[in-house]
This record gives structure tokens, sequence and C-alpha cells, in this order.
């Protein structure tokens, strides 16, 4: 009869702790890291904001030098409708753009209010008015900071 071998041989693998060790390790970077990523993202989106506020502001004074008056619609404008146009980001809107028109001395302000998950970002709508002042309303941050 063959001689048996009574020792189990050792079987290379991970140990319950060594797997529960990884997935901490795993979940504390996650944790870390997703907020950022997240607060990137919001930061990000804010550029689709100041590009269409600048793209508005110039279809407006296009509007203006040969019509002799701001808009208030957004068709007049080339748009497919009417205000509140959305900014599209990826496949969702992130923010919608406005206008408000002053007829005591004709001038606008524009306004790029965020919606969806972009409500969550620290500046809040952008305004632009007629006169290029950039701005923000509902932020916590400064209009300097936000712009930039």
């Amino acid at each position: 009869m063959p001689h048996r071998n009574t020792h189990r041989s050792m079987i290379a693998g991970f140990t319950l702790i060594e797997l529960m060790i990884a997935v901490a390790i795993v979940g504390i970077l996650t944790a870390v890291a997703l907020p950022a990523y997240q607060k990137q993202i919001l930061k990000s989106r804010r550029t689709d904001a100041k590009t269409a506020l600048l793209d508005l502001a110039s279809r407006e004074e296009r509007y203006m030098s040969t019509n002799q008056a701001y808009a208030s619609n957004g068709t007049l404008l080339g748009f497919s409708s009417d205000f509140p146009v959305s900014v599209p980001s990826g496949s969702a809107a992130t923010y919608t753009l406005s206008v408000t028109l002053s007829n005591s001395n004709g001038s606008y302000t524009l306004t790029a209010t965020p919606t969806g998950n972009q409500t969550q970002d620290t500046c809040g709508s952008y305004t632009l008015t007629s006169l290029g002042v950039q701005g923000i309303s509902g932020g916590s941050m400064s209009a300097a900071d936000c712009w930039k």
C-alpha cells in the first residue's frame, strides 16, 4: 500500500482577513475619490454655462445691430424654442438660459440657471449683462472665482 502524505499541501490563495482588508481599502479610496470626482464634474459643466452665455450675448448684439433692439424671444436669435433654452452637457441639460430686458435703458441681463444635478454647484446661476459684467447669484463662491 502506497504511503499517503498526511500533511495537506499548501494551497495558494487569499484568506478572509486579507480579502476584508482589500475591500476596506477600496471602500476608503472610493469614499475619498468619489466626492472629488463629482465636484470636478460640476466644475467642468460650468464651462458649458459660460460658453452658452457668451454665445447668447453675441446673438443679442448681432440682432441689435440689424433691429435696433434686443430680442426677448429665443427663436428670433436662432434657437429652436423660446426662452428658457436648455444648455446640454452630454446627454442631459445642465443649465437653462433666459433673458431679462430693461426697456428703460435698452440693456439686457442674461442668466444661466443650473438644473438637475448641477444645482449642487457652489456657483449657482451665472449672469452676464449687456455691458459685459459677469456675475453669479445664489452661489457661495465669488463671481471672479466662478468665471475664471
